[in-house]
């Protein structure tokens, strides 16, 4: 097998038996980093050191990865001028913390003739929150439900 040292610096083809030798005289492990080529490669190194710094990187993109959570906001079609600022405070302050923005707008009764009422709702929701926000999937209603999801406006938007 093609024997590395932990340097980089290359020991030529040696015998299992002799590179294992030359592991232990030098207080390394004697690690297989490619089985299938041929002569099979081998390097010396700390296993033990390697496993931990890879624990260690593994850690480290762990916490710097950010979770995106999305949060529901309901209306209604018949929603007032103030409960509706309410809301899209609230929405704003959610954006601002870097999360998704679900907005829904439930049909009650025979509510659901007059669509274009909620639409217009969620439209202007949407409207309101345009500088922070851009609207990721369009209005669609399920059932008796309007829905419409916005994320928080990218540096690069």
């Amino acid at each position: 097998m093609l024997v590395i040292t932990d340097k980089g610096e290359k020991l030529g083809v040696l015998p299992r038996a002799k590179a294992l030798a030359e592991a232990e005289d030098s207080g390394l492990d004697l690690v297989l980093v490619s089985p299938d080529s041929n002569p099979p490669v081998a390097k010396l190194m700390d296993y033990s050191r390697y496993r931990f710094e890879q624990q260690k990187k593994l850690k480290e993109m762990r916490k710097n990865q950010k979770v995106v959570v999305v949060q529901e906001i309901q209306l209604s079609p018949t929603i007032e001028k103030h409960d509706f600022e309410t809301k899209a405070r609230k929405a704003q302050t959610i954006l601002e913390k870097g999360n998704k923005v679900k907005i829904s707008l439930r049909f009650k009764g025979r509510m659901i003739v007059h669509q274009e009422l909620g639409k217009e709702v969620i439209e202007r929701f949407v409207e309101r929150l345009a500088e922070c926000s851009t609207l990721e999937s369009p209005i669609r209603l399920e059932g008796r439900t309007l829905f419409a999801v916005i994320a928080p406006k990218t540096s690069k938007d």
